[in-house]
């Protein structure tokens, strides 16, 4: 049976899914809070970022995977408008509940969706742009999503992968590493009660590919102009690709 990690541990495949379940069944209701405090507010301008390059029409379809508390899809649903069709997915029904419930109280009506990113219940060439924020990490196997992803975009569509990367330089990357093993989990246990929930998510970010490697992972599934942008030293990256 394969083997994959999940957190500083090793586990079966067929095994992790229902311990990430557990980790964001736990973290859901403090997950915005404990967003901003985490990253000192700047997840809101990487996904500011994400949205203008994004440059949603009137009109387009757009898939939200992993869409967690919402902040992409209500974006996205006010750019499409009335015309547009935007979908609010994720696969952990707290996160979507906590999403959809936010999305409601703005005033943003749009569809949520339980969905596995592996297994996208829509049919081939739909949407005009996918989306996965800050969730590919947790996706396995990874190239599954990816090529779902690809199926679903019309032709010409783009695929916008945010996801967290390597800080660079010695100086910068051991203060990062320091943050993500010691830091993050210790203010999770302090402030949203559950410190191995964010000692799993520092874990993913470590083991996740460079940007050159996703970006490999990208055109292997068929992705063609295949890029990537990197913020605050590399610690986040915005990934795009077409088909």
């Amino acid at each position: 049976m394969s083997k994959t990690h999940f957190g500083y541990q090793t586990v079966d495949e067929q095994d992790k899914a229902k311990k990430v379940a557990g980790v964001f069944h736990s973290v859901a209701s403090n997950y915005d809070l404990m967003n901003d405090l985490m990253s000192g507010g700047l997840h809101r301008a990487w996904k500011a970022f994400t949205i203008a390059q994004a440059n949603i029409r009137p009109g387009a379809k757009v898939l939200d995977i992993a869409g967690g508390t919402g902040d992409l899809s209500m974006a996205f649903a006010k750019k499409a408008g009335p015309t547009g069709e935007v979908w609010h997915t994720d696969i952990n029904e707290s996160m979507l509940r906590v999403g959809r419930d936010r999305l409601i109280d703005k005033g943003v009506i749009t569809p949520a969706l339980l969905c596995d990113a592996e297994k996208i219940p829509f049919p081939d060439n739909y949407f005009d742009l996918v989306t996965v924020a800050f969730g590919l990490r947790n996706m396995l196997p990874r190239e599954a999503a990816l090529a779902e992803a690809r199926r679903v975009l019309a032709r010409g569509g783009s695929l916008f992968v945010l996801e967290f990367g390597s800080a660079r330089g010695p100086l910068w990357g051991g203060l990062y590493n320091l943050y993500l093993s010691r830091i993050l989990p210790f203010f999770g246990g302090l402030i949203a009660g559950d410190r191995k929930a964010y000692a799993y998510l520092a874990r993913t970010v470590t083991a996740f590919p460079s940007a050159e490697e996703l970006a490999g992972e990208m055109q292997a599934v068929g992705f063609s102009q295949v890029a990537w942008e990197a913020m605050c030293g590399g610690i986040v990256c915005l990934h795009r690709a077409r088909k």
